[in-house]
């Protein structure tokens, strides 16, 4: 059962161009999990790329330390309705990670520690659309928002950004993850309100 904690309230006032309709500024940032908190050391955290049988591309937290790092302000949007704006991150772009990935996969699924799944089209992975971050608001990830590390795809809502992802697995379908499975909508354009199925 999805647990939400404080900051569930905002300031309902007017937003402006930048808000995605039925959505509501606030400054906290609020925490909605499907299940408990993985805590995940460092020395045991991997993240995975599997393109197919015997092309799986794996990097430890050192390797993902050592690539090409960037500062990301960007809004975030959650299917809860709540936004929040300018929210700051760094990390590493998914093309980094996809440089050496060869697939004609369409479609990928998210996958986390503690066995959260998420459908994203590979094409919103890719061009400057997602990270893979480790830090919010200059500090490392705390567990509660994702870390050590979590997807960040905000031009979706926030449901895809999968906290304490572990890897990607390429598909030739579009499969539903873990709330797509429950009734969410299988992309999630908050521009669109694609909430629910």
């Amino acid at each position: 059962m999805a647990t939400p904690t404080s900051g569930f309230t905002g300031r309902r006032q007017n937003r402006g161009a930048n808000l995605p309709p039925g959505q509501y500024l606030t400054d906290s940032f609020p925490v909605m999990s499907a299940g408990p908190t993985p805590h995940v050391l460092l020395r045991d955290w991997s993240f995975q790329i599997a393109a197919g049988p015997g092309r799986t591309h794996r990097w430890s937290w050192e390797e993902l330390q050592a690539l090409p790092q960037e500062d990301v302000t960007t809004d975030i949007h959650c299917v809860t309705h709540w936004s929040k704006f300018g929210t700051t991150w760094r990390g590493v772009t998914l093309d980094t990670l996809f440089e050496d990935v060869e697939s004609d996969a369409e479609y990928t699924m998210v996958h986390s520690y503690g066995g959260y799944t998420t459908n994203v089209p590979l094409d919103d992975l890719l061009d400057g659309k997602a990270w893979l971050v480790h830090e919010f608001d200059g500090e490392p990830l705390p567990s509660a928002h994702g870390g050590p590390a979590r997807l960040l795809v905000p031009h979706l809502y926030f449901w895809k950004s999968a906290k304490w992802v572990s890897g990607i697995r390429m598909m030739d379908q579009d499969l539903p993850g873990f709330w797509e499975t429950n009734g969410y909508n299988m992309y999630g354009d908050p521009w669109r309100e694609e909430r629910y199925w």
